[in-house]
């Protein structure tokens, strides 16, 4: 029988969004909103408690020293400690959380996710679904580039660290290689995938799985912020790749489709929410909801796997 598994949050910026705050177009995304309004970071991590999400994840999915330093006008060790705000700022809301709802047998005690996106996220120009910007990067500059935000994620003590949204092996096998430098750090590898069998830059994601299962460190490897009739297919396309005590992790879009001109379509898919059981059924064990996935779609995950 397999373990109930961890509900991970749905999209922090969905909900900002939701609440009022304008984030279309802005090169920080929802990492700008630690600077402006932390309060409104912590009111949305609440609500995902609320909802029963058991992990919460940081604000920090665009945030960067150099991203700081360029759009905030922040000194790097400005932005390092912004950076660590974002985990400051889950732990405190975890705790609160807790004053008033005690862990039980019902409630697990929730843990705090610090985000790392693709370096492609930092460029703003869409590439982060593409991995485009690989091919003229190395092993070694990828490794410089997410190394100072890993470290502050870290050092703030982040339960794990959630590299997620990754288009390309190149960037995986910079993060697992980075990761190696932190040897107390545990964390996921989640990808950004295109269809039923490759990630964004075009490769198998049986490939990133083997990239993945090259780490002591990663609790889980898989997919996210792609529709969720995908993930099915592609976890059954990699699972003779990944190793035994490598779960799976998974938490797509809501089923809304993305247009660059003129923003989210309200095509509903098949509930997501109803996906999830395939999902548990092959093995995994952290699930959740990325981009127009709130706090009302978590509960009906939670309520769909009786956990």
């Amino acid at each position: 029988m397999n373990p109930s598994p961890f509900i991970l949050d749905g999209g922090l910026a969905t909900e900002l969004e939701t609440s009022g705050f304008q984030l279309q177009g802005d090169p920080l995304w929802s990492a700008r909103i630690l600077h402006t309004n932390p309060q409104a970071i912590k009111d949305v991590h609440y609500r995902y408690l609320q909802s029963g999400s058991d992990v919460i994840t940081t604000a920090t999915y665009q945030a960067s020293i150099e991203g700081f330093v360029k759009y905030l006008d922040l000194r790097p060790e400005e932005a390092q400690q912004m950076i660590m705000s974002g985990v400051q700022l889950a732990k405190e809301t975890v705790c609160e959380f807790l004053s008033h709802s005690p862990v039980s047998e019902d409630r697990r005690e929730p843990v705090v996710a610090g985000s790392v996106g693709p370096y492609g996220a930092f460029l703003h120009d869409g590439s982060e679904y593409t991995g485009a910007y690989e091919d003229k990067m190395t092993v070694e500059e990828l490794k410089d580039w997410h190394r100072p935000q890993i470290q502050c994620l870290v050092k703030a003590g982040a339960d794990l660290v959630a590299m997620e949204t990754i288009p390309g092996l190149k960037e995986a096998e910079a993060l697992v290689e980075v990761l190696r430098e932190f040897p107390e750090a545990k964390a996921w590898l989640s990808f950004s995938c295109k269809d039923i069998h490759n990630i964004s830059s075009g490769r198998k994601f049986s490939e990133a799985v083997q990239v993945a299962c090259k780490s002591s460190q990663l609790v889980a490897v898989g997919v996210n912020c792609c529709p969720a009739p995908l993930v099915k297919p592609l976890l059954e396309s990699a699972k003779s790749h990944k190793k035994a005590d490598l779960s799976w992790v998974v938490y797509p879009n809501s089923g809304e489709e993305w247009d660059p001109k003129t923003g989210w379509k309200t095509k509903k898919q098949t509930s997501f929410a109803k996906l999830s059981l395939d999902w548990k059924e092959q093995g995994a064990l952290w699930i959740g909801g990325c981009c127009r996935v709130g706090p009302a779609d978590i509960t009906a995950l939670k309520e769909q796997l009786h956990v």
